[in-house]
C-alpha cells in the first residue's frame, strides 16, 4: 500500500479542528503552514474551513451539519447520513461563509482531495472518504508524503520508508476489515489481510537491518571527522540553512523556497579554507507536530547536531511566527540529546526587516547575530564568527622542527593554523594552534625522529 496522492487531484480544500487546547492564533497559524505542506506537494488550495470540538478523538470527527456543508464543496460524491434531507444542503450551501475560497474558484472548483491539520485515526479517515467520496489526508499523511517524494540518498529513503510503513500499516489493516470473506479466508492457509500484515513485517524488518548498516557507515564518517571542528545548520524548514550553507561554504547545496527541501545531510568545508578545515553540515528541518515515526528514523540524520561543536540555530526572522517555530526546534533537539552544545541563534533574512524591526528584534535577542544569506558582508561577519569560536576550542603551543624531519613542516600548515615562525640555525620553531588529538600525534610523531 502505497501513500501517494493521485495526479488527478489538484484542489485540496483544507480542514482545522479547533480544541480548547488548540484555537485561536496557534491553529490559524498551523493552518498556514498546512497550506505550505499542501502546496509542496503540487495541490492547489482552494479554500479552508474550521470546527469547533471537544477533542479530534471522536469518532466522527465533524459534526453533521459541518460534514454535509464540506460534502458540498467536494462535489457531493460521497454518502453522508441525512443526504436526503435536500432541505439541509441548501440552507448549509446558502449560508457557508466562502470567503476565504476564491471566488474564481467557486462554484465549480470543487475540492478533489481534503487535507486535516491533525492526526487522524484509520477509523476516522476511512469514515471521512466515504462520506465525502474523495481522498482525505490527515497532517502526518502529508508530511510522510512529502518525505518521500524529497528523498534522494539511500539513507533518507530507508528512514522515510520505515516511517511510511509504520503509518501505513494501521490502515491496511482498517482497510481489509470491511471484507469479510477477506478477512475470514477460504479453507486452509493464512488471510489476506494476515498475508498482507506479515508482508509489511517483513518488509519492515529488512530496511531497519539496511538502515543499521547504513548508520554504521555514516556513524564511522562522523568519527572520522570528529578530530576537526565542525558546525552544524539547524532550524525549522525552510528557514534558509541550505542558502545559508551554500553561502558560507561557497557550495552548490540545493536550496528553494518549499518545504523540506532538504533531508539528507551534505557536510562541506567552510570557505574561505582554514586551516584546520572547518565542517559545516546542513541538517532536516523541522515542523510542527513532525511524526514521531520521523523523528525516530532521522535520528542518525540528527546526529550531525549532536556531535557538532557549534550549533547554528537559523530561523526565519520575517516570519512573525519564527519564536514558536525555535521552541519546536528546541523540543526535537532535547528529544534526541542535544542540550550542552555552543549555540548562535542566527536571525536569517534580515533584508526583508525594516530598520525599526531589525534594531527591536536586536534588543529582544542581544546575542543574536542578524544576517541575511544574500549580504556578502552578513556572511563574512558569520564566517569570522565561526572562525573565532573554532580558535577559541584550540591550543596553542610551540614546536621545534628540525631542518631535517621530511614531510613534518608540510603536515602541519595541512591541519594546524601556524601563527609564528622563527627560523634557527638547526630548526624551525612554530607556534601553532591546533586540537589536542593533532598536536598529540604531532609529538607522538617528533619524539620517533
Amino acid at each position: 500500500m502505497q501513500l501517494t496522492a493521485k495526479a488527478s487531484l489538484t484542489n485540496a480544500l483544507l480542514i482545522s479542528i479547533c480544541t480548547p487546547e488548540f484555537k485561536g492564533d496557534e491553529a490559524t497559524e498551523s493552518l498556514a503552514e498546512l497550506a505550505r505542506l499542501v502546496t509542496t506537494l503540487g495541490f492547489k488550495v482552494v479554500g479552508t474551513q474550521s470546527q469547533k470540538q471537544s477533542s479530534t478523538k471522536r469518532v466522527n470527527v465533524l459534526g453533521l451539519g459541518k460534514l454535509a456543508e464540506i460534502a458540498h464543496l467536494t462535489g457531493n460524491q460521497g454518502v453522508v447520513e441525512g443526504e436526503e434531507n435536500e432541505d439541509l444542503f441548501e440552507e448549509i450551501a446558502n449560508e457557508s461563509d466562502f470567503s476565504d475560497i476564491p471566488s474564481d474558484n467557486l462554484p465549480f472548483a470543487c475540492a478533489d482531495v481534503v487535507v486535516f491539520d491533525c492526526d487522524l485515526s484509520p477509523s476516522q479517515l476511512r469514515n471521512v472518504e466515504n462520506q465525502l467520496g474523495v481522498e482525505v489526508f490527515d497532517r502526518t499523511g502529508i508530511i510522510i508524503e512529502i518525505f518521500s517524494r524529497h528523498a534522494r540518498t539511500k539513507t533518507a529513503k530507508l528512514q522515510v520508508e520505515i516511517a511510511r510503513l509504520n503509518y501505513v500499516a494501521p490502515r491496511l489493516r482498517e482497510t481489509s476489515c470491511g471484507d469479510k470473506e477477506r478477512q475470514m479466508g477460504k479453507g486452509a492457509g493464512e488471510t489476506t489481510l494476515e498475508l498482507n500484515r506479515r508482508a509489511v513485517r517483513d518488509q519492515l524488518a529488512e530496511l531497519k537491518r539496511e538502515l543499521v548498516s547504513v548508520q554504521n557507515e555514516m556513524k564511522g564518517r562522523r568519527t572520522q571527522r570528529s578530530e576537526l571542528f565542525c558546525v552544524a545548520l539547524v532550524g525549522y524548514t525552510n528557514a534558509g540553512k541550505s542558502s545559508m550553507m551554500r553561502a558560507i561554504t561557497g557550495s552548490d547545496v540545493e536550496g528553494e523556497n518549499k518545504l523540506f527541501a532538504t533531508l539528507d545531510t551534505t557536510v562541506r568545508a567552510l570557505f574561505p579554507i582554514t586551516q584546520p578545515r572547518i565542517l559545516v553540515s546542513d541538517t532536516v528541518g523541522f515542523i510542527k507536530k513532525l511524526p514521531h515515526d520521523l523523528v525516530a528514523s532521522f535520528h542518525s540524520t540528527l546526529a550531525e547536531a549532536h556531535d557538532a561543536s557549534l550549533l547554528l540555530y537559523v530561523v526565519d526572522a520575517s516570519d512573525p511566527s519564527f519564536r514558536a517555530q525555535l521552541d519546536v526546534v528546541h523540543g526535537v533537539l532535547e528529544e534526541v540529546g542535544v542540550e550542552d552544545s555552543k549555540k548562535l541563534l542566527v536571525l536569517n533574512k534580515s533584508d526583508q526587516l525594516s530598520i525599526e524591526q531589525q534594531q527591536a528584534l536586536m534588543e529582544e535577542f542581544p546575542d543574536a547575530m542578524l544576517t541575511s544569506a544574500r549580504n556578502p558582508v552578513d556572511v563574512s561577519k558569520l564566517h569570522k564568527y565561526i572562525v573565532g569560536v573554532a580558535q577559541n576550542e584550540m591550543i596553542e603551543e610551540e614546536i621545534i622542527v628540525p631542518y631535517t624531519a621530511n614531510g613534518i613542516i608540510g603536515e602541519i600548515r595541512s591541519r594546524m593554523s601556524v601563527t609564528k615562525e622563527e627560523y634557527e640555525n638547526s630548526h624551525i620553531k612554530l607556534t601553532v594552534r591546533s586540537n589536542a588529538i593533532d598536536l598529540a600525534r604531532l609529538k607522538k610523531r617528533m619524539l620517533s625522529l
